[in-house]
């Protein structure tokens, strides 16, 4: 657990706390690297402002990362990567395509559920976009779709990635604010499940009204079994790792750890993995989570700076001072964390603004884990949003269409998930039913 709200010592802000923030901001604008960003800001406000040692900060950064439930980052990382290379992410969507295809936008719906599937796996919002498109957008051209459209569709269906449990945003968020990751992938799975049912949703009402694709064939039960049958092995590793999580049987961490022996055995067993395809698997899960773990290590210093300064405390007076009603506050919270998923992403969004906003989610009585929830489906949103656009540009480097065309398209989509944003922030029974 890592405590940032324990602090004797007040600091008025002025020009030493604005200047490194601002600072860091334009760093960021100009693509410097997060973490190298997050970790001039920190050294810059430790050293200004004289709130905390200095030697804190080569402590922190050991610290950031000295926690068990992180070794579930890049076991999850893993398993998606072995998931593409045995060929079992086929798998998944062969079920998918035999579940809905049948109906009109069935490939379509088809699409948004396979990108579940594979977040039941991987964790990954950009794994998945990658993984899914891969697969998906050249067959959706043929059924009809505009390659842009297509592009967004997969975009979107990927943003399940970081919702639907077992998911990295929920083990970061979960870490940072001293709540079991257990429980918030048992809070995370009806949510998770409305984004994922609103965007199928979506491409169906737009399919509606363009015309885009007809199914060739209704459902046939006897196909759907055949095609589970032969996928068993692929559903069994999701099977696996929620069954274990939510009877108890094992942590998240530990699920990471069981799903990447699961798949290993599994592509050994079938023959679509190979003993020498292990180093190029390692070396290219060792990148993504090269590119995660020194932003969570540098982000911890900057937090307990912003706790000494009393800047989460001051942020809820300066709101609460705008206003007290309880509507208004939640959705400047949510306008917030909309407009941070716009230009940052996920990780160092958790865990610069999870600390500042939760004072004021309790302030308005709102409960941790419904803020949880809330905040990281509200930084979903960010992977089809212009600037960043995560989930936007690994589609477009897949199939060279346009960012900015995919990003249009990709409108009816930040419709839909703000709609389960706003039912998530304004309902808590949606993220607390299983809870109680």
């Amino acid at each position: 657990m890592l405590n940032y709200y324990q602090t004797d010592v007040v600091v008025d802000l002025g020009w030493e706390f604005y200047g490194p923030v601002i600072g860091m901001l334009v760093l960021i604008g100009l693509a410097v690297p997060v973490w190298v960003s997050l970790g001039l800001g920190s050294i810059a406000l430790l050293f200004i402002t004289d709130v905390l040692p200095l030697s804190l900060f080569g402590e922190s950064l050991f610290d950031g990362i000295d926690a068990f439930a992180l070794i579930a980052v890049p076991l999850f990382i893993l398993t998606g990567d072995v998931l593409v290379r045995t060929g079992l992410s086929n798998k998944l969507l062969d079920v998918a395509e035999a579940s809905v295809g049948g109906a009109r936008a069935g490939f379509g719906s088809a699409t948004v559920l396979g990108c579940g599937f594979f977040a039941c796996i991987s964790g990954s919002d950009a794994a998945g976009a990658a993984a899914v498109g891969r697969m998906t957008i050249d067959r959706l051209v043929k059924q009809g779709y505009p390659k842009p459209y297509a592009c967004a569709l997969v975009a979107a269906g990927a943003c399940t990635g970081i919702l639907i449990p077992p998911s990295i945003a929920y083990i970061i968020i979960g870490l940072v604010l001293g709540i079991s990751a257990s429980t918030l992938f048992l809070a995370a799975a009806v949510p998770g499940l409305m984004v994922m049912g609103a965007i199928m949703l979506t491409n169906v009402v737009m399919n509606r009204i363009h015309g885009y694709e007809n199914a060739g064939q209704g459902f046939s039960f006897k196909r759907w079994i055949a095609v589970v049958i032969d996928a068993r092995y692929a559903l069994m590793v999701p099977f696996v790792i929620l069954g274990g999580i939510y009877s108890g049987i094992f942590t998240p961490t530990e699920a990471a750890a069981i799903a990447v022996v699961t798949t290993i055995i599994i592509g050994l067993f079938q023959g679509t993995l190979k003993v020498s395809d292990f180093p190029k698997m390692l070396e290219s899960s060792a990148k993504v989570n090269g590119v995660i773990l020194p932003i969570i290590a540098l982000s911890l210093p900057l937090a307990q700076t912003l706790a000494a300064l009393d800047v989460p405390q001051a942020f809820v007076q300066s709101m609460t001072s705008i206003t007290d009603s309880h509507v208004a506050l939640t959705l400047i919270m949510i306008g917030i964390l909309i407009l941070a998923g716009c230009f940052m992403e996920t990780t160092p969004n958790i865990l610069i603004l999870s600390p500042i906003l939760l004072p004021l989610a309790r302030e308005i009585g709102m409960e941790d884990v419904q803020f949880c929830i809330m905040m990281v489906t509200s930084l979903g949103v960010g992977f089809i949003t212009p600037p960043l656009g995560l989930n936007l540009f690994v589609v477009s480097g897949l199939t060279g269409t346009s960012v900015l065309k995919i990003a249009a398209r990709s409108g009816p989509y930040v419709i839909s998930m703000l709609t389960v944003v706003l039912m998530l922030a304004f309902i808590p029974e949606l993220s607390l039913w299983a809870l109680d």
